[in-house]
This record gives C-alpha cells, sequence and structure tokens, in this order.
C-alpha cells in the first residue's frame, strides 16, 4: 500500500518545533494585551460573498487562490484565504459597534490560498493580525504600525525596514484612475493577460504585478501621491509625524498598494532584506467604510496580517532561537511493581507542585531509561528500586552536571526539587 503524505503545499508541525511557534505566539498575546487588543475568533469557511464582497471580485485572491465550494445544502462556502473580511462581517453581526470604541481585535488564525508553494509561502498558514475599529485619527494608524515593530523590536530582529505609502480615498483614486488607464493604454499590448483585465476594472492593481514585463511598463507610471487631495495629504503627513515621535523609521513607497481592494488611505509594508523577493513580512493599511459592505454602519478600519511560516524563516535566517522550555524536571527509573507505584505517587505530587516529572510506562532497562530521559532533556533522574524503597531514600541526579544528592522519599516535593536544579 502506497504510503499517505501531506497535501501539496502544506505541513506538519511536529514537537520538536511547536516551542518555537508557541514562543512567538506568547509574545504576540503578551503585546496585543499590553495595547489593549482582544482576540477573536471566526469560523475557519465563511460565505463565500465575504470574501468577495469584502476582498474584492479582481484581487488574485478571490479569483486565483481561494479554496470554494457548495456545501450539501448547496450554499457556495469558501475557507477563508485571510482575517480581515471575516472579522468585519463579525464586528457588524455581532454589533460590536455598539461596545467601547475604538474596538481592539487581534487574532492567530489558520487561512487557505491556493496557490504555488515556496519557501515561508504553504497554501494553509498561520496568520497574526489585528483590526481596529472607530478610529479614524492619524495617530491610530502609527500606534498599529508601532506594534509589529515592537515584535520585531522585542524578539532582536534587525534588517526590516518599513515602507509606508497612501492610497488616498475614493475621489483621489477616481483621479488617479483616470491617469493610470491613459498611461497603459499606450504600452497595453506588453501587459499580461491578468493585467489587460485590470486595465479596465482596477488598474491600480498592475503596479502589483509580479510579471517583470508588467513592472518594466509600469516603472515611470504616474504615482498616486501626486493626486492625494488636501484631506488625504494632511492625514498622510500626520501619520509620518506621528512615527517620527516614536522613532519608527520609514521611507515612503509610493508603488505600494497592496493586494486586496478594501485598502484606502495608509498602507504599509514591513520587508525583511533576509528572504529575497517574498520579502514582505507584515503588511496591512487602512479600509475606512468597509464595514457598510457588510450592512453596518460607516466606521474606520485599520489592521495589519502577518504570516507567521514567513516570520518564522526570517527569525531561523537571522540566527534567532527560541528559548527551549523544560518540560522534564525529573525522569524517574522504576524498577518493579512496588516501585512503579510509589514513582506514580512521587511524579503527582511533583505536578502538584508546578514541576514537570515522568517515569517510564514500558517497562525498560535502566540503560534504556536513561537514554530515553537523555532525549526528552530531563533535568534531573531518579533511579527507584528495591534497595531506594526500603530505606526511603531518592537518589537524584542533576543531568547539566552529574551532581548527585539523596533525600527520603517523603521529603522530595516541588520545592526541593526547583532548589536543587537551581
Amino acid at each position: 500500500m502506497a504510503q499517505i503524505t501531506a497535501p501539496k503545499g502544506t505541513q506538519d508541525l511536529l514537537p520538536r518545533d511547536s516551542y518555537r511557534w508557541q514562543w512567538i505566539e506568547g509574545m504576540i498575546r503578551n503585546l496585543c494585551a499590553q495595547y489593549g487588543f482582544k482576540e477573536i475568533r471566526t469560523p475557519v469557511f465563511e460565505h463565500t460573498e465575504v470574501f468577495v464582497r469584502g476582498v474584492g471580485e479582481t484581487t488574485d485572491v478571490v479569483t486565483k487562490e481561494m479554496y470554494t465550494f457548495e456545501d450539501k445544502g448547496g450554499r457556495s462556502v469558501t475557507l477563508r484565504p485571510e482575517g480581515t473580511a471575516g472579522i468585519v462581517r463579525a464586528f457588524v453581526e455581532n454589533g460590536l459597534f455598539n461596545d467601547a470604541l475604538p474596538a481592539k481585535l487581534f487574532y492567530l488564525i489558520q487561512c487557505f490560498r491556493y496557490e504555488r508553494p515556496q519557501k515561508g509561502r504553504l497554501r494553509q498558514f498561520n496568520q497574526f493580525g489585528i483590526e481596529l475599529f472607530g478610529a479614524p485619527d492619524p495617530i491610530t494608524d502609527a500606534t498599529v504600525i508601532s506594534l509589529p515593530y515592537r515584535l520585531f523590536k522585542e524578539v532582536g530582529l534587525k534588517g526590516i525596514s518599513l515602507e509606508l505609502n497612501s492610497i488616498g480615498c475614493k475621489e483621489c483614486r477616481a483621479k488617479y484612475r483616470e491617469a493610470l488607464i491613459a498611461y497603459f493604454e499606450k504600452d497595453q499590448e506588453r501587459l499580461c493577460g491578468t493585467c489587460l483585465e485590470r486595465l479596465e476594472k482596477n488598474p491600480m492593481r498592475i503596479l502589483d504585478c509580479k510579471s517583470e514585463v508588467c513592472k518594466e511598463v509600469s516603472k515611470d507610471a504616474p504615482l498616486i501621491t501626486d493626486f492625494l487631495c488636501e484631506e488625504c495629504e494632511a492625514h498622510f503627513k500626520a501619520v509620518q509625524e506621528y512615527l517620527d515621535a516614536l522613532d519608527i523609521e520609514y521611507k515612503i513607497n509610493p508603488r505600494i498598494v497592496r493586494g486586496l481592494d478594501y485598502y484606502n488611505r495608509t498602507v504599509f509594508e514591513f520587508v525583511s532584506n533576509e528572504i529575497g523577493a517574498q520579502g514582505t513580512v507584515c503588511g496591512g493599511g487602512r479600509y475606512d467604510g468597509m464595514t457598510e459592505q457588510f450592512g453596518g454602519a460607516s466606521q474606520s478600519g485599520i489592521g495589519f496580517a502577518m504570516g507567521l511560516e514567513r516570520f518564522m524563516l526570517v527569525l531561523e535566517q537571522a540566527g534567532i532561537e527560541a528559548p527551549k522550555p523544560q518540560d522534564c524536571d525529573l525522569f524517574i527509573i522504576p524498577l518493579g511493581e512496588s516501585a512503579k507505584k510509589e514513582a506514580v505517587k512521587i511524579a503527582s505530587r511533583l505536578l502538584d507542585g508546578g514541576m514537570g516529572a515522568q517515569y517510564d510506562l514500558i517497562s525498560r532497562s535502566v540503560k534504556a531509561q536513561m537514554k530515553y530521559a537523555d532525549k526528552i532533556g530531563a533535568a534531573a533522574t531518579m533511579v527507584l528500586g528495591d534497595s531506594e524503597l526500603e530505606q526511603g531514600i531518592a537518589r537524584i541526579k542533576r543531568m547539566a552536571d552529574g551532581a548527585q544528592e539523596e533525600i527520603s522519599l517523603e521529603a522530595l516535593n516541588a520545592e526541593w526539587l526547583e532548589e536543587f536544579l537551581r
């Protein structure tokens, strides 16, 4: 029988690696709590309309990458390809606009996109993101940007640069759209098939095309920053002033448009020089008024998303290691049935005190048990045989330096063990 393997574009997270993810997720949760963000969890699948309406029907995500199918009731549903649209739907449906504003939400979720797998980019991937509703002031933009910046700083990650742009409001983009169409029509025969469609529906998306030919055609295209209205220009200037106040370095990149249609005004990306062409580690921006598309009152919104696989890849290439947890403080090696019963009692007492305690489960030899204790990284070991039971004594060996101490079985508790391991 042929071996069954994981689907293309997915991967298993094995126990030897899970502590790295727990470390990052723990830092994320702590940082979000410090900023006042609360966790939200939404369904892994939504009605397809949520993403068509929210993400935009002309985006690559909707036209090429979504896992969409009919359920048994004939309804079209889609595995979520990103987090924001589902969060906005939940915000409106559950009346969160009636709670204290601004609403600060964060999520750690799995997303699904059918695209060509590559290093740091999978078809099933993990995403961290935040969404903030009800705060249109530019101080909000800078505050949201500062959260991933602080995360990078706390893990010791360097070589990450912030790129910033404003894509204006509907009025700005209407004029910009006309200028882009006029520019690209002159060279439209050189555009790829996808960008030819974009030329009519959403010409800004041509600037985001990965085709080298389309990049060449786009290089002298008009810049959105030259078309900003007075209000959008003032907003963008204020965002920069707040970033200056936070001592966050940035550069203006007028080519950033982001790949999803819901953005307006501020857009940004954190880019790494460690992972080549796929250098964007985190990206986001404003999506004011998106709540209207889901039947709610108009509300400002801003957020970002970060692919954790790509973030972990950047950490790996930067040589940043997560601290390894000490899962097993004491491994008890029982010899015989009586010793097994005593081992269970001792381990239970240590667990009650908050220490990690394990014992042999398959009656191996002393040598085999010692090897196992070493493999799982036990901080200390204890052989428990007839002699130790008769004398009522435990002999504890510290694995780091081989030091040994004796203590009565009754006195062996979590406080003593913690002190011994220091």
